[in-house]
């Protein structure tokens, strides 16, 4: 991970490593800019010098964490190895994020907002959905390569994922499901790149 070395580049990533810890443990409203700035060891004024809301610092918390769950992805294709090989580093890295309670406390803050405060988080999602996270940058390589076959690599990368998140994401977040064990996580990861690799491998 990069290592701010700037003052003002610390005191930024301090100050969004404490917004996240104040959302995930206090909720959107609960959360307050003076806790977090206490917490980042720097002014309010400081806090207000870098965001000017707490509605921007907690869109910049999410895509932050987003953000860094997608750059645990970004597993280039290789033609050397096997698609089923790969898939299941990709898949095994996604499950390990998902399976952070961290990522997860903030996740289901996000998605509470999402809920009840649409217009607050809807330009989040805008911005997400604007980066290309590895998985489809993956699938574009090997639809290049001619391993799998043509189409939106964005909809095959996104029914891949949906196969693991119906296990080890959305139990978790709406009921409060434990994190899969390893040997459930193997099983699912299998399963999910069996049909994945039926139905999307090149003939």
């Amino acid at each position: 991970m990069h290592t701010p070395t700037r003052l003002t580049d610390r005191k930024r990533s301090a100050i969004l490593a404490a917004a996240a810890e104040q959302f995930r443990v206090h909720g959107y409203e609960a959360a307050s800019m003076d806790a977090i700035a206490a917490l980042a060891e720097v002014s309010k004024r400081t806090v207000y010098n870098h965001f000017s809301s707490k509605e921007e610092l907690f869109g910049e918390t999410v895509m932050q964490m987003f953000e860094s769950s997608a750059g645990e992805l970004e597993l280039g294709y290789r033609p050397d190895r096997s698609l089923r090989e790969q898939l299941v580093e990709l898949m095994s890295l996604k499950m390990r994020t998902l399976a952070d309670p961290e990522f997860i406390a903030l996740a289901r803050v996000a998605i509470g907002e999402a809920i009840h405060a649409p217009e607050r988080t809807l330009p989040i999602l805008a911005r997400l959905g604007e980066r290309e996270e590895g998985v489809t940058a993956w699938i574009r390589a090997a639809q290049a390569d001619g391993k799998l076959k043509a189409g939106d690599p964005s909809f095959a990368a996104t029914l891949l994922q949906g196969q693991i998140k119906t296990f080890a994401f959305w139990p978790q977040i709406a009921m409060g499901a434990a994190p899969l064990a390893p040997e459930e996580q193997e099983r699912v990861i299998d399963a999910a790149v069996s049909m994945f690799l039926s139905y999307f491998a090149a003939p």
